[in-house]
């Protein structure tokens, strides 16, 4: 019972997580978006470290706000300035920090299949702040709230993913969560950025942005010396938002970025502030999602 009980606290994924268990957390997420105090401590004398084998500012902070919100007591770990430098293996630093007592742990790291592994072993609900090229199942979540906002549902809308499938999490969980409730996604990629085990169409640039929501991936180019993406210059040519082609967008649909940003790379600078812009909203989001996944997660 208590392994069941522990599995459905944590927050590995959304591959695995149905239909039901997602609009759960968007509509609880909706809920304290809603409330007008900062501070509703319902989590008053629970403990919680953020793990961060690898670095976010964004996305820590994010967590750091939404567990201080409720009245957590927060830990953070950065691994770029602890034991895990000596060797220590991520498995060890969890368990001690769980030994110490905390209630739950937010954990971002770079090895795939480490962190289900590491789930299964300890006694504290993990939530997953990225997994390699995994998961990132909070961004999906605070992307699927910021669209389910704007259109008042997910049924039947378009989505274009547009840049590095290959290497982002963030593609793979907003896949598997939009797909669950009935939305309709589609891939635009250069040939050496893109995932043939995901299952999904690819589409030209023309076609993506005609979507209801156009999304933009951050690209680094450092992974792509070669071809046609050895520059900025050509990958915006060929792979960004420009404003040319954000003007040929429908009047209602939104662009979407997980942050942070190349400007004048994926995006045209002009484009993240512009009206259909919801990159800084997205942003807000992360807060209210946060605080539902670490609510669900201790208590």
């Amino acid at each position: 019972m208590m392994t069941t009980a522990l599995k459905q606290r944590s927050l590995l994924g959304l591959k695995d997580l149905d239909a039901a268990e997602i609009e759960s957390i968007l509509d609880r997420a909706a809920y304290w978006e809603g409330q007008a105090e900062k501070l509703t401590p319902v989590l008053q004398g629970k403990f919680v470290a953020n793990m961060f084998f690898e670095n976010s500012t964004r996305t820590r902070f994010s967590f750091e706000m939404a567990e201080k919100r409720l009245g957590a007591e927060v830990m953070n770990f950065a691994a770029a300035a602890s034991s895990v430098e000596k060797g220590e293996s991520i498995y060890d630093t969890v368990r001690t920090l769980e030994s110490m007592g905390i209630d739950a742990g937010v954990i971002r790291l770079k090895p795939i299949g480490m962190l289900a592994e590491i789930a299964s072993k300890v006694k504290v609900p993990l939530i997953n702040a990225g997994d390699g090229n995994n998961e990132h199942p909070t961004q999906a979540l605070l992307d699927l709230f910021t669209m389910r906002k704007h259109f008042g549902h997910l049924k039947g809308l378009s989505v274009s993913i547009i840049g590095d499938i290959l290497h982002s999490r963030v593609a793979r969980s907003n896949l598997w969560a939009l797909r669950k409730l009935g939305a309709d996604v589609k891939f635009c990629a250069p040939a050496e950025m893109q995932a043939p085990e995901l299952d999904a169409p690819y589409i030209s640039m023309d076609e993506a942005v005609k979507a209801d929501v156009v999304m933009m991936l951050r690209v680094q180019l450092e992974r792509h010396a070669t071809g046609m993406m050895k520059s900025a210059a050509l990958y915006r040519e060929s792979y960004g938002l420009t404003v040319e082609r954000a003007e040929r967008m429908q009047s209602n649909a939104i662009i979407m970025h997980p942050a942070p940003v190349n400007r004048d790379v994926e995006i045209d600078s002009d484009l993240v502030e512009h009206e259909k812009s919801r990159i800084f909203p997205q942003m807000a989001n992360g807060v209210p999602i946060r605080m539902a996944v670490m609510e669900r997660a201790m208590s």
